[in-house]
């Protein structure tokens, strides 16, 4: 790198029309530009500079040779600006992963961003499965409940009530239950992890937790389809509150319980670094704390 420092010492030096004045603009001592530009010449066997105590000169050699160099050093100032850029005002491509249950929210929490910012496009993927960050060059990855370990970041954030739901078709043929020890004899929409099929964790009126074993024939890893299963009146679930608010206002949907709740569902944004983020990240994620914050049974 030292004669990269060198040329840009050499182009400041003939910007500035003198040694000092190249000194005070590099932040360094008048010797040491000097120092720079003598060994670029000791370097190149070519004399750059014409000296006497009144002026600096560029030679013919010297003057080609700036011409490389101030390109070079433009070149740098201009990858500064981009770099700036990128880290100030959200431009570029955005790719972002969301589960399939969850894409639908993704258009409405960033199209204020989108809007505000031409220079900004989305790429949203898809997919229920854990997407590989580092190899699909993902920026942010919306995921949701317990996280397993890795080196990659994550902010929480906000919170989801879960209510345990059933459609009124389903509970005219079985009963509404009327404990929380009566779900374990009902139909189970149960959700499906990678590790197998979890109990379902339950917190009475009272604030004290329980997990409730529960079996059924119904599983999904998506809980989307595990809404439309409940509609269909195959079973209760353990549905999150945002994704059910209309059907539960519209009556298609009861909440069997309403003075327990299960354990929330925790939202988190994971990002494959850890230090500095880009401005279309940090602002990608404050547009989607805002957005998300606002929704039915969501706390921060």
């Amino acid at each position: 790198m030292d004669p990269l420092r060198r040329m840009a010492a050499f182009a400041t030096v003939v910007e500035q029309r003198s040694m000092s004045a190249a000194a005070r603009a590099l932040g360094m001592s008048t010797s040491a530009v000097s120092q720079q530009v003598r060994q670029l010449e000791r370097d190149s066997g070519v004399t750059l500079l014409h000296r006497s105590t009144r002026k600096l000169t560029l030679t013919a050699a010297g003057e080609r040779f700036y011409a490389g160099c101030a390109a070079m050093v433009a070149a740098a100032r201009e990858a500064q600006q981009q770099l700036a850029q990128v880290r100030d005002a959200p431009t570029g491509e955005l790719r972002v992963s969301a589960p399939v249950g969850f894409a639908r929210h993704v258009a409405q929490a960033l199209s204020g961003l989108l809007g505000a910012n031409p220079g900004l496009t989305l790429r949203l993927l898809v997919d229920d499965q854990l997407i590989d960050l580092i190899e699909e060059r993902i920026d942010l990855a919306l995921r949701f409940g317990r996280l397993a370990d890795s080196s990659w970041a994550a902010r929480k954030l906000c919170e989801f009530e879960r209510l345990v739901c059933a459609a009124p078709a389903y509970l005219r043929r079985r009963g509404l239950p009327a404990t929380a020890a009566d779900l374990a004899s009902h139909d189970w929409l149960q959700f499906a992890t990678p590790g197998g099929v979890r109990g379902v964790e339950l917190t009475d009126p009272d604030g004290a937790a329980q997990t409730l074993r529960v079996d059924g024939r119904i599983s999904s890893n998506n809980q989307y389809a595990l809404q439309q299963m409940c509609l269909a009146g195959l079973g209760v679930a353990a549905l999150v509150h945002p994704d059910v608010a209309d059907d539960l206002n519209a009556g298609r949907l009861v909440d069997v319980l309403p003075r327990w709740r299960v354990t929330p569902l925790v939202a988190w944004a994971v990002t494959p670094q850890r230090d500095t983020q880009p401005a279309k990240v940090r602002y990608a994620v404050d547009a989607l704390q805002s957005y998300l914050s606002a929704l039915p049974g969501a706390h921060v």
